[in-house]
């Protein structure tokens, strides 16, 4: 029996243009109907599930950030946060940015985007959160939680700035990726999605093995292997499809829609 229903949005519950389709929100209603959860896992901040909260009417839990908030939708709270200290996001930078040479940064806090000069942030539709500071050391005395500290190479990809930063500074933070290029994203040690999703679960008494999962990129592997049921949807990172046996249809062919009709009727 499926209990909760954890889905990545971009590039997995989300068409390629960014919206939910008709089939999968009325997939995501039968979930409800059966009185099973719905749970959003993300890299995104609050302010983009707000967003999409509007125009589709979700409500629930939202796991943003890579797990580092656990957010209302409904009530728009945050109910945790795990941050990254300034002074481990701060050697993390410096490592980086000896590891990676032009490498630039900026600091989510889940509500703003704080960014150095050279870090691009191709996000237009964002823009009234977006805040530019001299340099890199400013960020450190901008006083904001460092929900996740970005690191964007226009030299390296992110795969390979993925496995450099994992074996240089490992013991500083929690590194990963979910597509963007050249976009590391940092942060603290065990934030992770499975790991924030797992105490959701716990509080609610539901086991991995009542869990269905949706993912497309690295960001989402540790979900997809901790859930009974974990699919990657066919546009997938390779690594993802690689290591999840079960894979769907892509994100424009409703992949998420497709396992829960079979499930949910």
């Amino acid at each position: 029996m499926i209990r909760l229903v954890a889905t990545d949005l971009d590039g997995t519950l989300l068409c390629g243009d960014g919206t939910l389709s008709p089939r999968t929100l009325r997939a995501l209603g039968r979930v409800a109907d059966a009185g099973a959860e719905v749970v959003l896992v993300t890299a995104r901040p609050p302010r983009f599930v707000d967003a999409l909260a509007e125009r589709f009417g979700l409500s629930g839990t939202a796991l943003c950030s890579n797990g580092a908030l656990v957010y209302d939708i409904t009530s728009r709270t945050v109910l945790t946060a795990r941050t990254l200290p300034v002074e481990s996001a701060r050697r993390t930078a410096r490592t980086l940015s000896v590891l990676l040479p032009g490498v630039e940064f900026a600091i989510e806090t889940g509500h703003k985007v704080v960014f150095t000069p050279g870090f691009r942030v191709p996000m237009p539709e964002d823009a009234s959160a977006q805040f530019a500071v001299s340099g890199v050391e400013e960020l450190w005395s901008a006083d904001v939680p460092i929900v996740k500290l970005l690191a964007r190479s226009t030299r390296f990809d992110a795969d390979a700035m993925l496995t450099a930063a994992r074996e240089a500074a490992g013991a500083l933070a929690r590194f990963t990726h979910s597509g963007g290029t050249g976009l590391l994203e940092i942060s603290a040690p065990g934030v992770t999605k499975a790991a924030a999703l797992a105490t959701h679960c716990r509080d609610r008494a539901i086991t991995a093995a009542e869990v269905v999962a949706f993912g497309d990129m690295p960001n989402d592997l540790d979900v997809l292997r901790w859930a009974g049921a974990g699919y990657a949807v066919a546009n997938a990172h390779p690594d993802v499809l690689a290591a999840v046996p079960r894979h769907t249809t892509s994100n424009d062919e409703h992949g998420v829609a497709t396992v829960l009709e079979r499930h949910f009727g």
